[in-house]
């Protein structure tokens, strides 16, 4: 029997106010996870930046904020460029108000052996998971500091980056820098009045996944899980509302698993026969 599904989306979780007074920038906000999370903080008042590289994933960001009664802005960002970041702080703060809850989930990954992994191909993740996710963390800090006011941090972690990420060696390294620098920036920026939180997601499968992350692996995928089944957006979203909320004033430093024991299964002796990632990468690869 799998786990029970969660209510629907549209379930009320916290008080619909719970955001009211606060704008929420979302990197990556404008397709999969982050905007599921952005309609969720939106849902309970929150203004709304969707930061994105690419128009069409601002708008849609937008739309699904939109959708849900919100306020939002698209924002075009590049994280791993510190002076983008500043500008888009700035545009946000003319355009909603200042940022006062920020959720590092802009990220990248492809699959591929360390041995075929480039110079730019390891650049091309840990710049952005790594690198983006702490020069938001510096800006967001520094604003809050100049405006006397508290804040909360939200980083995106991943389970594969606690006992390694085979196939995956750049964003595996990235994501486990992510979940040291929250620890770390905890420590540091609690005296500010500053939470700082990781949300380390399982499996939740959307529409926008990335070709390049669909292949032959995910076949039965949901028969290997100890749940039974895969993450649902509001799961995930409900769980970033709760970290970055008032009811969770206490809460710094912490990084949260949601994938219904997924991660601890690959730590016993019940998973399947070993394949070397450089057979099973380069099969995927030409199917």
């Amino acid at each position: 029997m799998p786990l029970p599904e969660p209510p629907q989306f549209e379930q009320p979780f916290l008080p619909a106010g719970t955001f009211g007074e606060d704008v929420v920038l979302i990197t990556g906000g404008g397709t999969g996870l982050g905007k599921a999370m952005a309609r969720m903080f939106a849902s309970m008042g929150a203004r709304v930046a969707i930061a994105s590289r690419k128009e069409e994933h601002r708008l849609a960001g937008v739309e699904a904020v939109q959708s849900r009664g919100g306020q939002a802005l698209a924002v075009p960002l590049d994280v791993r460029k510190p002076e983008q970041i500043a500008e888009a702080f700035d545009m946000i703060g003319d355009g909603l108000g200042p940022v006062s809850i920020l959720v590092n989930n802009a990220a990248g990954r492809f699959m591929a052996p360390a041995e075929d992994l480039t110079p730019n191909g390891w650049r091309a993740v840990t710049d952005i998971v790594m690198d983006g996710t702490f020069f938001c963390s510096q800006e967001f800090h520094r604003c809050r500091i100049e405006a006397g006011e508290p804040g909360a941090i939200l980083n995106i972690g991943a389970t594969f980056a606690f006992n390694g990420g085979p196939g995956s060696v750049h964003s595996a390294a990235a994501k486990a820098a992510v979940t040291n620098m929250t620890k770390t920036l905890a420590v540091e920026w609690a005296v500010d009045g500053i939470r700082v939180n990781t949300l380390a997601p399982g499996w939740f499968p959307h529409d926008d996944t990335a070709e390049h992350m669909k292949g032959p692996w995910r076949i039965g995928k949901e028969g290997q899980m100890p749940g039974g089944r895969a993450g649902r957006l509001q799961e995930l979203a409900w769980s970033a509302c709760f970290l970055c909320s008032p009811f969770a004033r206490y809460i710094t430093g912490h990084t949260l698993v949601v994938d219904g024991a997924s991660w601890l299964r690959h730590r016993s002796s019940h998973t399947q026969d070993f394949v070397p990632v450089r057979d099973w990468a380069r099969t995927s690869k030409s199917t």
